[in-house]
């Protein structure tokens, strides 16, 4: 097992009670640490032809870029409402806790461009089933998706019901 993920810190109770965070600053903070995460979301992907990562927010974002520029393609962040300018296409999920959406540029990609999802956390599978939607609605094919961690007693692979692979670098 990589030194990282023994950096992942539990924080009970946050956002709301009942709610176990996983706090991945520690792995973010430690640069060999990091460097390895980032290797370790990024290996399956290597041989497969892959345009963009689409990163999710807000900590998707800090996995999503240092994994885009690894794998050598582009990125498209795919926001929370309110924090892009232009035509956007909005995609609206549930959360264990709650509701949320996610929303990205039209014309983002060029249509059919392969896309490598990322996330940190696959908790229900909500936020990254919304992804996948608003990939899709943008033209992309989905070449799969990466998470940081799969948190497997929330069962959210179960609803990944695509033929596209997911890959969890580390499953707790």
């Amino acid at each position: 097992m990589s030194e990282w993920t023994q950096l992942i810190r539990d924080v009970p109770d946050f956002p709301r009670p009942g709610i176990v965070f996983k706090d991945i600053m520690p792995v973010l903070g430690k640069a060999s640490a990091f460097a390895a995460a980032i290797e370790d979301m990024a290996r399956p992907w290597r041989e497969l032809p892959i345009d963009a990562v689409l990163a999710i927010e807000a900590r998707g974002f800090l996995l999503g870029a240092p994994l885009a520029r690894a794998l050598e393609v582009g990125l498209v962040p795919l926001r929370k409402p309110g924090k892009l300018p232009g035509i956007l296409l909005e995609q609206r999920y549930a959360l264990e806790y709650g509701t949320d959406a996610l929303v990205a540029q039209a014309g983002a990609l060029a249509p059919g461009k392969r896309v490598l999802l990322v996330d940190d956390v696959l908790a229900t599978g909500g936020t990254l089933l919304a992804a996948r939607a608003l990939a899709q609605r943008l033209g992309a094919q989905i070449a799969g998706a990466s998470v940081l961690m799969e948190l497997t007693s929330l069962n959210g692979r179960a609803r990944w019901t695509d033929a596209a692979p997911l890959h969890a670098a580390l499953v707790a």
